[in-house]
């Protein structure tokens, strides 16, 4: 049988859609006890690397692990450790539910036997009384509940055996940051004890496991560089139990050396609310650590409102924002820039303004909020700014960037209002030019302010929309373009050596599809 409760967690305009169901509930065994508490867990996907499974069985009903959206069907499974006869399954649901949905079980993790499905669900709190045998349980998704995918605070599993360990290690002691580079942070920490034995420890950055090893030291390599990062490490038995953190410490790593290259991704057009490709472009920034990220505007669809960037943005390219340089696009106009000011603060922000510098190694970079020169192709107080800007400068090289381009082969084409700011960058001798705004990629040769093709002295440009929200296909070549693509969503990987750049198009199934410079600073 099947108990419901309901909690105030679940959204108002769900609740407003259904009815508690209240049946009445099995009653487990007294000697039943909790055996999934921090048991090793499988899923079919992540909403973001930062609701992975693990979270739905670690006791804190703050956290969650979280599907796909828009997928059907999902799943997370349970590693009880040993054979165990489960006798209630409990979950907490958060907003994203199953309405339908399987309670399986598995002897060895592959073949799975089902004991009981349920329908006309209605999320909250379910508690299913089952009488089943195995190592394994999981909970298959059939049927999502909202338009989203499948999210679960907290997965009980209870019952007895004999097979099962239930103690966990105790926690390491003694966590300390050995030594640091540009890169790299290494950890030591003082091993933890177990009644049985322990056979590894998860060592998390920021709270994300990063390594597993079996001994009490740990390098974790290819960091952003100038850069803090905050480590615990938990222990792990051999019927996977995961004991208590450590004491936490962080650390930071060394700016770049002089020589050092310096990595920066970039890209435009991200966060939709109903394409979840911005999820897998956020998976490239992992695989690639950047020192930095820069954005081209139209962070987050539709109205760029707070609560939309908090439900996708944040989910995904979100957690880079401490090291994230956006630019404004029309649709954080929508919210006249209130989602977004409230979201970045003070990096999009640093003057009080939408509009600013900022510098890494012989760059210098401008952010430039384009929305009133592309209304009205005048900008006095902006440009003001800009112009003062530029003349203060004194590294060698200089890239500016905002969403609405001045030349363009996408479905909006050149636009001859963003002349003023594309002539200011040309009389500086800026280098290169990013924008976004079509929702495609291409690289276009030097040109001047006329637009025609001038390698000795104009100025490169990319197109470079492709961040995640869906892509634009009509795309006709205009002169000067040297590449373009609007087939795959993906980030661009800029890579700064001195006074000269270089970069990749990565797409999101981690091709290569352009490859640029190196370039020497004009």
């Amino acid at each position: 049988m099947v108990k419901k409760h309901t909690r105030a967690g679940v959204a108002i305009a769900l609740l407003a859609l259904v009815v508690p169901q209240i049946a009445a509930s099995g009653t487990a065994n007294a000697a039943d006890s909790l055996l999934s508490a921090n048991k090793p867990t499988t899923v079919s996907s992540v909403e973001a690397e930062t609701f992975g499974g693990a979270n739905a069985v670690d006791g804190d009903s703050a956290t969650r692990w979280a599907s796909l959206e828009g997928v059907d069907p999902q799943w997370i499974a349970v590693d009880l450790g040993g054979t165990a006869a489960v006798t209630k399954i409990k979950i907490n649901w958060e907003a994203a539910y199953a309405s339908e949905y399987k309670i399986q079980t598995s002897a060895d993790g592959s073949s799975w036997s089902t004991k009981k499905t349920l329908t006309g669900q209605n999320g909250g709190i379910d508690e299913t009384s089952v009488t089943a045998s195995g190592r394994y349980v999981r909970i298959y998704g059939t049927k999502r509940g909202t338009s989203y995918g499948y999210s679960i605070f907290d997965l009980e599993v209870w019952g007895s055996g004999s097979g099962v360990d239930p103690t966990p290690p105790t926690a390491p002691a003694g966590l300390t940051a050995t030594g640091t580079t540009s890169s790299s942070v290494s950890l030591q920490w003082t091993a933890a004890t177990d009644n049985v034995g322990v056979t590894g420890y998860d060592v998390l950055r920021n709270g994300s496991v990063v390594g597993t090893p079996t001994g009490t030291t740990f390098t974790d390599t290819g960091l952003a560089s100038g850069t803090a990062f905050t480590y615990t490490v938990k222990a792990r038995d051999a019927a996977g139990n995961l004991g208590p953190a450590s004491n936490s410490v962080q650390a930071t790593t060394l700016p770049p050396a002089p020589g050092d290259t310096i990595t920066i991704v970039a890209a435009g057009d991200i966060a939709s609310l109903t394409n979840t490709e911005h999820y897998e472009t956020a998976k490239l920034i992992d695989q690639i650590k950047p020192n930095h990220v820069l954005t081209v505007g139209d962070n987050q669809y539709d109205s760029g409102t707070l609560a939309e960037f908090k439900a996708h943005y944040d989910k995904s390219w979100g957690r880079y924002k401490s090291i994230t340089h956006p630019a404004t696009g029309n649709h954080e106009w929508e919210d006249n820039l209130n989602g977004y000011k409230s979201y970045f603060g003070a990096q999009a922000y640093p003057q009080g303004k939408p509009y600013y510098s900022w510098e890494a190694g012989d760059f210098h970079f401008v952010s430039f909020d384009s929305q009133k020169m592309y209304d009205t192709g005048a900008d006095s107080t902006q440009m003001a700014w800009l112009k003062a800007d530029l003349a203060a400068n004194t590294k060698a090289c200089v890239v500016g960037y905002w969403h609405h381009p001045r030349f363009n082969s996408g479905e909006y084409g050149d636009k001859s209002k963003m002349t003023t700011v594309w002539n200011a960058f040309a009389d500086a001798k800026a280098d290169l030019v990013l924008s976004g705004h079509d929702h495609h990629y291409e690289r276009l040769q030097p040109l001047s302010k006329s637009g025609s093709v001038d390698v000795a002295n104009g100025m490169r440009s990319a197109i470079i929309g492709i961040g995640g929200d869906y892509l634009y296909e009509n795309v006709k070549p205009r002169a000067g373009v040297e590449k373009w693509f609007a087939d795959s969503h993906g980030v661009v990987k800029f890579t700064l050596s001195g006074r000269s750049y270089s970069w990749e198009v990565i797409d999101t199934a981690g091709r290569v599809r352009d490859k640029a410079g190196p370039y020497n600073c004009r």
